[in-house]
């Protein structure tokens, strides 16, 4: 099999890449013979050919080729007959394109069909008849019917042969359109009595190899004298007709004239026969010569026709002309739309002029009414371009975002420039894919919130709330609490942010007295990848609650002295006592203060006022009056349900010191408060005695110890030193506790109450150490005389003793003393 490969690549300035390649192979090729091998032959791989689900786009033609992904070649589908594909028309090709998607690819393939001598030459009816006069003069012309062959090029008709050729011979006219007018003329006079009939065989062959060729036989009757042949008036006729007349239109009317008289002037008029079976389109009136349209013409399948025509007396004389219909286009067709390729979502991040579609638009029309244009609907951000001859890209314009629109449909509406204008539309639906472009918006720009202080951990505070323009997973909101401290404590331990649903709640319970308000932040992130996220500040108020009494800062309450307030007796109505004062910690109406007399000696001597808490005589002071008098005064808080601390205030009525002394040391104390007093002195008594008696046993360890190591060393024969223990003194043979003890007792009007000082001891003992004592001591010295010595360890034992038992008597006439004052 014989192929020609053309190949080039054409390169645009848009991403898609197109390439051309044109073939060409002979007709009537078997079902699965090769084409070519198309990947060899645009450069590209099988991997390519599937990854980008090649396929073959062939228009309107019927599906004569198939690609083969697997082997990258073109196979024939289906056997093809240049004939019925083409027919007359060359040069015969399939125009089919490839296209290829990620990205997107169109190749152009041409394949060209060659025409193989696989049609004999043909006659319409295989007799043909004719009646000459023998009259008829030498070169006389008689039109034969033309052979047709439906192959084109060396394998279309090429010659005619007339055998026997004794009166007549063959003669050929080239034509306009290619074919050859076929003439018998006669070229021996006939002579009907000789010869009254005439047998001819008219072969036609064609230039193939083998050559083939068709025969018609003719016969010729020789008639008697009609020497004057029809002449037409015109050699050649012109006629025009609009496509898509109805039938019945009448084209042109044509004419000839025989200058016979009788039946032989009658002319008759008849179409030839030709290869396009114009009979089936025209119908000439034998007797008029009217040329009417009995079919239907389309000027996209034929733009002109020539008709052979042929006018014949009664004499079988006859002369032929021709006519030249031009076809008129209209435009009737509307412009075809093919979507070659399309994707059916893209990112909304995707770069500007990325082709989303490719489409290809056909209009059979000629000229304006064949030029198209193609538009989309506006306000959408993509365009439509030309990237070549009858094909279009969908193309972005601008960049998308899916928050404002998430679908386009999108409307491509091709016009041609025809009058009236036609078009034809498409719409596609392009869905646009989410990117995670938005970060969670919150909806207020901070957040402020109220929470009673006391509350119970756990408890829902408010929510925050964010919101993301962005579409499923990347539009899922998390909340996060950021860390921060207050007051050098992480927020943490304050409060917690729900994840999914951005609830804050109270870690703990919170005290407005500690803490009224506090700010914090928290993020809220989406899920998409990366994540995008955005946070707002929360400040959180604390609001307070009456959980707090009031608290008296005067007259100040104390256990140990009684302190009274005095009012001379001369004072008048309304003279100052004095002033309660107090506080809450709570704030607003929970501390607003009220003052009230609760319970009074003397009700109507006193006063307390609501708002100051001052304490004022109402009435003038007698001597009748009470020198103690003793108040109890109520402070309340406005809070609910509201909270109260009482204090009493003890007010002297006198106008000396002294008498108020001798009326206030009867006041009655507490039981109580005396025996916790005693126990404590007593307690104390008992660890300094502890104390001071294991000091001393240890001292005189110690001095046992040393003794018994100078006799070692008297016995040895080596120098002794004595060592003599700090703070150690035997002056006057008192031993090692000072002698001296002061006592301070400071009497009040509360003298039980009262404490006691002790002060410290009036002298110090100091260690005197003679030098000539550090003498050696003599082996010859005694045991008893040893034991004599003021330093003996048995004398100092004997002294601590009597010391102690001196302080223990001490202590107990002290605690006597104490007693007896109070």
């Amino acid at each position: 099999m014989r192929r020609q490969v053309l190949l080039f690549i054409l390169a645009l300035s848009l991403s898609t890449v197109f390439g051309q390649v044109s073939y060409s192979i002979p007709e009537e090729m078997e079902k699965g013979s090769l084409v070519c091998n198309l990947a060899q032959d645009l450069g590209l791989d099988f991997k390519r050919l599937k990854s980008g689900r090649a396929r073959i786009h062939s228009g309107d033609s019927a599906e004569y080729i198939e690609l083969n992904r697997e082997r990258g070649v073109l196979l024939i589908k289906e056997r093809i007959d240049r004939e019925t594909l083409c027919g007359e028309t060359t040069p015969c090709a399939l125009h089919l394109q490839m296209i290829l998607e990620n990205p997107m690819e169109l190749f152009r393939i041409t394949i060209e069909i060659t025409d193989i001598n696989d049609n004999a030459p043909s006659f319409a009816s295989t007799e043909k008849r004719f009646e000459i006069s023998e009259s008829a003069v030498i070169g006389s012309k008689f039109v034969l019917e033309k052979a047709i062959d439906a192959d084109i090029g060396t394998n279309d008709l090429q010659t005619y042969s007339l055998t026997p050729t004794n009166n007549f011979a063959l003669k050929l006219e080239n034509q306009a359109d290619g074919s050859k007018k076929v003439e018998m003329v006669l070229q021996k006079t006939l002579d009907r009595e000789h010869q009254e009939q005439i047998s001819l065989l008219l072969t036609a062959t064609d230039g193939g190899q083998p050559r083939m060729s068709g025969t018609m036989q003719i016969t010729v009757n020789v008639l008697d004298a009609n020497d004057n042949a029809p002449v037409f008036t015109k050699s050649v006729y012109k006629a025009t007709i609009t496509e898509n007349s109805p039938r019945g239109t009448s084209v042109i009317t044509v004419s000839a004239s025989d200058k016979d008289g009788g039946s032989n002037g009658e002319i008759s008029y008849a179409i030839s026969n030709s290869k396009r079976r114009l009979s089936d389109l025209f119908q000439i009136d034998r007797k008029t010569g009217e040329v009417i349209l009995i079919g239907e013409i389309d000027y996209e399948k034929t733009k002109l026709f020539q008709i052979d025509i042929e006018a014949i007396d009664n004499g079988g004389l006859s002369d032929s002309s021709k006519i030249l219909i031009d076809v008129t286009d209209v435009n009737d067709n509307s412009p075809q739309l093919k979507i070659l390729s399309k994707s059916d979502s893209i990112l909304e991040d995707s770069p500007e002029n990325t082709v989303i579609a490719m489409l290809s638009v056909n209009d059979p029309d000629s000229e304006r009414n064949g030029e198209v244009k193609c538009k989309i609907n506006d306000d959408i951000p993509f365009k439509i371009q030309n990237t070549m001859n009858g094909f279009y890209s969908l193309v972005t314009e601008v960049a998308l975002d899916r928050e404002v629109a998430s679908q386009y449909n999108i409307t491509v509406t091709c016009s041609d420039e025809g009058v009236p204008s036609l078009s034809s539309s498409v719409t596609l639906t392009l869905q646009i894919s989410d990117v995670n472009d938005n970060a969670p918006v919150f909806e207020r720009s901070s957040y402020e919130a109220y929470i009673v202080e006391n509350n119970t951990p756990g408890l829902s505070i408010f929510t925050v709330k964010a919101r993301d323009a962005d579409w499923n997973q990347n539009a899922r909101v998390s909340y996060i609490l950021e860390e921060s401290s207050v007051n050098g404590v992480p927020v943490s331990s304050y409060v917690s942010v729900s994840a999914d649903s951005g609830v804050i709640h109270a870690v703990r319970s919170f005290d407005y007295e500690q803490i009224k308000d506090f700010q914090f932040r928290v993020k809220a992130q989406d899920g998409g990848s990366p994540p995008l996220s955005s946070n707002v500040t929360v400040k959180i108020m604390i609001q307070d609650q009456n959980d707090n009494p009031p608290q008296v800062l005067y007259p100040v309450q104390t256990g140990g002295s009684l302190v009274a307030e005095m009012v001379p007796r001369s004072a008048d109505v309304g003279y100052l006592v004095t002033k309660v004062v107090a506080v809450d910690v709570d704030s607003g109406q929970n501390a607003w203060l009220s003052y009230k007399l609760q319970k009074a000696t003397d009700r109507a001597l006193f006063e307390v006022g609501l708002q100051n808490g001052e304490i004022r005589t109402i009435r003038q002071v007698t001597d009748k009056d009470a020198v103690k008098q003793r108040l109890t005064v109520i402070v309340e808080d406005n809070g609910q349900p509201s909270r109260s601390a009482t204090v009493i205030v003890n007010v002297a009525v006198a106008d000396s010191f002294p008498e108020v002394l001798s009326e206030f040391t009867d006041f009655p104390h507490d039981k109580e408060y005396n025996d916790n007093l005693t126990f404590y002195l007593v307690l104390a008594l008992a660890v300094v005695s502890f104390l001071f008696i294991t000091c001393l046993v240890v001292i005189i360890s110690v001095k046992i110890y040393r003794w018994r190591q100078s006799r070692i060393l008297y016995h040895s024969n080596l120098p002794v030193i004595p060592y003599y223990p700090p703070r150690y003194s035997d002056t006057l043979g008192t031993g090692t506790l000072p002698h001296v003890y002061n006592y301070e007792v400071c009497r009040t009007t509360d003298s039980r109450k009262s404490d006691c000082k002790f002060g410290r001891a009036g002298s110090q003992n100091v260690l005197i150490m003679d030098p000539s004592s550090t003498g050696t001591m003599q082996r010859i010295q005694s045991e008893k005389s040893i034991l004599d010595e003021p330093d003996s360890p048995l004398e100092v034992g004997h002294m601590g003793l009597i010391s102690v038992l001196k302080v223990g008597t001490q202590y107990e006439n002290d605690i006597n003393t104490f007693k007896g004052v109070s």
